[in-house]
């Protein structure tokens, strides 16, 4: 090829086709039709294999056009069990498939917007080069490649393994069961996660709350075949399976994190800190970042990076409440008696749990959930807060 056909022009490159840089493809190609996107991905489809959830509540009403599409199953309600607490909450639950997101990408953007199975060499904040040397001149560059480097943050850590199930017979599930906290407890806080895709079909996933990123697949692999068993599904075909480990932030040097993640290029999701720090879900603050990104002017690379990364601050700091829980909930408590402290929440008001998933606490919901009697010692809460962050 001559330089020519080695150098390609947009207005923005978005380097990462998972939910985050998905989302934001989607938002500005619908949004900011005048602008030329390239979505860059090194795998052969978007969005790798995830089945995101989320509750209706964690997206304002004025953005839910970006997810509708989008949605392959809702609910009007859910369960969680725990030894001494059990209850339904009617708030809606929706899940998306990373299959579904792939299509609707692929089905919404331009031919010339899409990159796949390109893997990247390099990237700043106006260019990215591929491996085999094709360069691609943006305007501005956002990368959105998933989790920097970790080593920065001061984490417990979330594990998850989990099989969409195809039945040989009805189940009896009638809604997701958000927590299922009743089995017994391993390395940390143990719980079981089950949504309904249709009378036959479950999506089965066992977490755990863990001291360390450390995946025990066999171990959880097993645990997993049991829970199904003795709930007595008979299951014809494992359609899906995933896995993986996400981090629980109690602390640690946004700065040194943002920096590790490509230095001064714009960065958006995990990449850029986007995430809730006790559930680590990306996607409410993916949908706000998304939008966000459609009502910029100035799309240079540069200014790109330094409005997300003032964002980025913005998010850190109100997730300070968030961070100070998880502490209590690792430091504080003992591995086996954490799921102590989701009983207790799950006892509070439906309209709090619903403003907590979403990030968006008010002081009442702050003062309400430290208030009452505390389901880990006071002494052990008080040292937890005061020890200094790991970094």
């Amino acid at each position: 090829m001559d330089e020519k056909q080695d150098n390609i022009k947009c207005d923005i490159a978005i380097v990462g086709g998972g939910l985050s840089g998905g989302l934001t493809a989607l938002a500005l190609t619908k949004s900011r039709p005048e602008l030329s996107i390239i979505l860059i991905d090194s795998a052969d489809t978007f969005g790798g294999n995830h089945i995101w959830s989320f509750f209706a509540s964690d997206i304002d009403p004025e953005d839910r056009w970006l997810t509708a599409p989008l949605v392959t199953c809702g609910w009007s309600g859910y369960d969680v069990h725990f030894p001494e607490h059990s209850r339904t909450l009617d708030s809606i639950y929706y899940s998306i498939e990373s299959e579904r997101l792939h299509d609707v990408l692929m089905e919404t953007l331009p031919a010339t917007s899409i990159m796949l199975g390109e893997d990247v060499k390099s990237l700043s904040p106006r260019l990215v080069v591929l491996r085999g040397g094709k360069r691609i001149k943006a305007r501005g560059v956002i990368d959105a490649r998933g989790s920097s480097d970790m080593h920065h943050l001061d984490c417990g850590w979330q594990k998850f393994t989990g099989h969409m199930l195809q039945l040989e017979d009805p189940h009896e599930v009638r809604r997701p069961i958000i927590k299922d906290a009743t089995v017994t407890q391993y390395d940390g806080y143990r719980f079981v996660y089950t949504l309904p895709f249709s009378m036959d079909k479950l999506f089965v996933e066992d977490t755990y709350y863990s001291d360390n990123p450390i995946l025990d697949s066999d171990a959880m692999e097993q645990r997993l075949e049991d829970y199904i068993r003795d709930n007595g599904w008979n299951v014809r075909e494992v359609i899906r399976k995933e896995s993986g480990v996400l981090p629980v932030v109690m602390g640690g040097d946004l700065d040194k994190y943002w920096a590790s993640g490509s230095g001064r290029v714009a960065k958006i999701g995990a990449r850029g800190g986007f995430f809730h720090s006790v559930t680590s879900y990306t996607l409410p603050d993916a949908v706000r970042t998304a939008i966000f990104l459609t009502e910029q002017n100035n799309i240079d690379g540069d200014k790109l990076n330094f409005i997300l990364r003032k964002r980025a601050n913005k998010h850190w700091s109100d997730n300070a409440f968030y961070r100070k829980l998880n502490t209590m909930l690792f430091r504080a408590s003992t591995p086996n008696e954490r799921y102590k402290v989701l009983e207790r929440f799950y006892t509070l008001s439906p309209d709090l749990i619903a403003r907590f998933y979403a990030g968006s606490s008010t002081a009442m919901d702050k003062t309400r959930i430290l208030s009452g009697k505390p389901p880990v010692p006071i002494g052990k809460a008080i040292m937890a807060l005061l020890r200094p962050s790991k970094k």
